[in-house]
């Protein structure tokens, strides 16, 4: 499982705590490709993960020059998604780009990809993205978070036909490698996490997460939960498929909800179909729904 064996490098609570959030999206340090990826799909994808690095999740597309704006996270109600706009459809794209003054280069690649060759491999020779790094894999992307020309094509293009457009960055040849449902990350407010944990069955039925550092999970804790503190994440990153299931109903928690969500994120890329982050974490479970928790 590709996916899985190569995780984030572990920052301190407090750097994560700094990081902007994906969606806002995502994804958000520099690098090209900071969309959320389902790495396990396509040989393609597999570059991206040779580097022990933090999750693309918890990068930010700022550098990105396809990728757009960051929708706020506020104002979410309880069990609603807590990243993406709603239901719809997302592709799985990559791309290079050209200067718009070079358009000899551009016929030139086309007469190579007519001819049989891999936009990916020519992405890494041609391209002037930080993508190109990555055989300008985009990952799975959504409406809203790419720049609005790049958007038209790419969500009108046919599966696997390389595509051109332009955008004020310059030229791009796309290609939509697949295409599925959007996945919703959701997310459970501290009273209805309360009142599960005191139904029968959902301790037995549901999968429950804590991402914090053991000496925090000493100071408050929850029942049924399984610590996989964060910075270990290199010891259970790569057998997270075998030690839960990914079909069923997985919460993940941490301190204040900002770790587990980028967690969340990524358990979705390796194929978590419900997952739930415990919104404002154990702190707001013990403010708003059981006093007894120690705070700290």
């Amino acid at each position: 499982m590709p996916g899985a064996s190569h995780p984030p490098l572990i920052a301190s609570p407090a750097a994560l705590f700094a990081l902007r959030l994906l969606f806002i999206p995502a994804l958000n340090l520099s690098s090209p490709s900071n969309l959320i990826r389902n790495s396990s799909t396509f040989r393609r994808t597999r570059p991206l993960l040779r580097n022990t690095h933090l999750p693309r999740s918890l990068l930010s597309f700022s550098s990105n020059p396809v990728m757009a704006g960051q929708p706020s996270l506020k104002g979410r109600s309880s069990f609603t998604a807590a990243c993406n706009s709603g239901g719809g459809r997302e592709i799985l794209v990559q791309h290079l780009l050209v200067k718009e003054d070079d358009p000899n280069i551009l016929l030139e690649i086309q007469k190579r990809i007519a001819g049989g060759e891999d936009l990916s491999d020519l992405a890494m020779e041609y391209s002037i993205c930080p993508s190109k790094e990555e055989g300008g894999m985009l990952g799975w992307v959504r409406k809203g978070q790419m720049v609005a020309e790049f958007e038209e094509a790419a969500f009108n293009a046919p599966l696997n036909k390389v595509v051109r457009c332009k955008t004020k960055f310059g030229w791009h040849l796309l290609q939509v490698l697949s295409e599925r449902e959007e996945l919703l990350l959701q997310e459970i407010q501290p009273d209805e996490l309360h009142a599960k944990l005191h139904e029968p069955s959902f301790l037995e039925e549901a999968q429950l997460i804590d991402v914090r550092e053991p000496e925090e999970v000493g100071k408050a804790s929850l029942p049924g939960f399984q610590v996989l503190p964060l910075q270990q994440f290199g010891n259970w990153g790569p057998e997270i498929t075998t030690k839960f299931d990914t079909d069923k109903e997985t919460y993940v928690m941490c301190h204040h909800g900002m770790r587990s969500l980028q967690v969340a994120k990524w358990l979705q890329t390796q194929g978590f179909k419900r997952v739930f982050n415990v919104a404002g974490g154990i702190h707001a479970y013990a403010v708003k729904a059981d006093p007894s928790i120690p705070t700290y």
